[in-house]
């Protein structure tokens, strides 16, 4: 039943008792049960396309967009029919601003903006009473992160993160295994992955460019096409709102390599492969293993892309070294990332026939063997086998998300109507967006070991690291 259905009936009741707003039942932002949420899109293209496809149960009533042209080419497939149908239905705006302001009617908000967006869009909707899901990263920089764990604390809304492998049934079961000690106590633990898929280690833009040859662009295809791109004389496509995008990061001029998708490897907008996906790798040790804030870390990589002091793309390949402490009864733990290609040592327990995916994963190293899964925490295997058969015994100790990791935007909506909690809400989930941030601080001083205290969010032996922990805001736009 639609609310405007349930709020016409109620008014024709013989009781004829007084409707009380929902808002005044439950809070700001509460929705009733019995009620479909109203939805709105800031980023609607894209992933955010594929975050609403998974929402149109619900009423998505507004959307706003830079760029409306890559909104309509992700929706033209016609397995998204539904969504276009929706889409077509719904109010559309350029600057997310105007629409929070003029739709009073939304409930919940879908933030898929680039990184550099994340922390505006979603602490501006939170403090209207939206409710928010928000892709991975959550935000640009660590002092984001904190910003957003504060609000979505005293406004009490309802928060999740875009880490859909966190809602998966194999998450919990490496929970579970771990935590009964199938492997025995944890210390070590590598996370890899083959990102990143999109031009890093490069200039910024010019008339003319020679890119050097030791970028690692093998494949000449690969060279030309980045050759090209970054020397092209770009024409603004119709439509994009360009100063829109760029929001509160630095003022640039559009360019084809930056828009759309590329954004990733550049640091005014993106955060990188570790920020990228260290949400799908991550954050299964750091679930599993109850892990908080590093006291230490510590990074080298190929170079940055770049002129002097302009560090515009983020290195090819970097390892970044995490060190945690003790918690309880579980032993401190060191933890290794790797992306660009690098990959992690073969580990002790693996069997010689048994290939490490080169896309990405994790192995978990326990005194007695080990747990190694894929990205997203699927398909969690244990070596040797004859921890196997222990591990069949383990009981289930987490409640499963009906419809595991891709219900997890309607994990969401459940959590919203009070039906079931939400699966990796900003509680939980801006400490592990920190966590990997303070990786990419640590690739501004290589090889240098960075001291963390978590409390005071600061490093206590390196001034000049600091100043990374946040980041200026463009004029007019701010976190307040």
């Amino acid at each position: 039943m639609h609310r405007r259905d349930f709020l016409k009936g109620a008014s024709l009741s013989a009781a004829s008792f007084m409707i009380v707003p929902r808002y005044v039942l439950g809070g700001r932002g509460f929705t009733a049960p019995s009620d479909m949420v109203n939805v709105a899109a800031i980023g609607a293209g894209g992933m955010g396309a594929g975050n609403m496809s998974n929402l149109v149960s619900q009423n998505i009533v507004a959307l706003a967009d830079v760029d409306w042209n890559r909104v309509k080419e992700s929706v033209s497939d016609d397995n998204r029919a539904e969504l276009r149908k929706k889409y077509e239905q719904a109010k559309w705006y350029k600057d997310f601003r105007e629409m929070l302001d003029k739709h009073k009617d939304i409930d919940a908000v879908v933030v898929a903006t680039p990184d550099h967006f994340h922390a505006v869009a979603a602490n501006t909707a939170m403090k209207m009473g939206k409710h928010v899901y928000v892709q991975k990263p959550l935000t640009h920089s660590v002092n984001e992160a904190r910003t957003l764990l504060k609000t979505a604390k005293d406004t009490g809304v309802v928060t999740q993160m875009g880490n859909q492998g966190h809602s998966s049934d194999d998450a919990r079961r490496i929970n579970e295994w771990i935590q009964a000690g199938v492997i025995g106590p944890v210390r070590e633990v590598h996370v890899w992955t083959n990102r990143p898929i999109w031009p890093q280690g490069i200039p910024r833009p010019q008339k003319s460019v020679d890119l050097p040859k030791d970028l690692g662009w093998d494949n000449a295809a690969v060279r030309d096409r980045i050759t090209k791109a970054i020397s092209t004389d770009p024409k603004m496509p119709k439509d994009l709102a360009w100063d829109i995008f760029l929001g509160p990061g630095p003022k640039r001029d559009y360019h084809p390599v930056y828009h759309p998708f590329n954004w990733r490897g550049w640091a005014d907008w993106g955060v990188g492969a570790l920020g990228d996906m260290g949400a799908h790798l991550i954050d299964h040790p750091y679930w599993a293993l109850d892990l908080t804030y590093p006291e230490t870390v510590n990074a080298t990589s190929t170079p940055w892309g770049g002129q002097g002091d302009d560090l515009a793309t983020y290195p090819l390949s970097t390892t970044v070294h995490y060190g945690f402490p003790k918690r309880g009864t579980m032993p401190a733990v060191n933890m290794h990332w790797y992306d660009g290609g690098l990959m992690p040592p073969r580990p002790e327990h693996l069997p010689d026939e048994v290939k490490l995916d080169p896309t990405g994963g994790v192995i978990f190293v326990g005194e007695n063997g080990i747990l190694m899964n894929e990205t997203y925490g699927a398909n969690p295997t244990i070596y040797p086998e004859s921890l196997r058969s222990e591990a069949e015994k383990v009981p289930q100790k987490y409640t499963r998300i009906k419809g595991g990791r891709d219900a997890h935007e309607m994990n969401w909506i459940r959590a919203i109507k009070g039906e079931e909690k939400a699966s990796s809400p900003f509680e939980y989930a801006c400490k592990l967006t920190e966590t990997m941030l303070l990786g990419v601080v640590a690739l501004h001083t290589p090889g240098q070991m960075l001291r963390y205290d978590g409390e005071k969010m600061a490093f206590t032996n390196n001034d000049e690291a600091n100043k990374y922990l946040k980041r200026d805001y463009r004029q007019g736009w701010s976190l307040a």
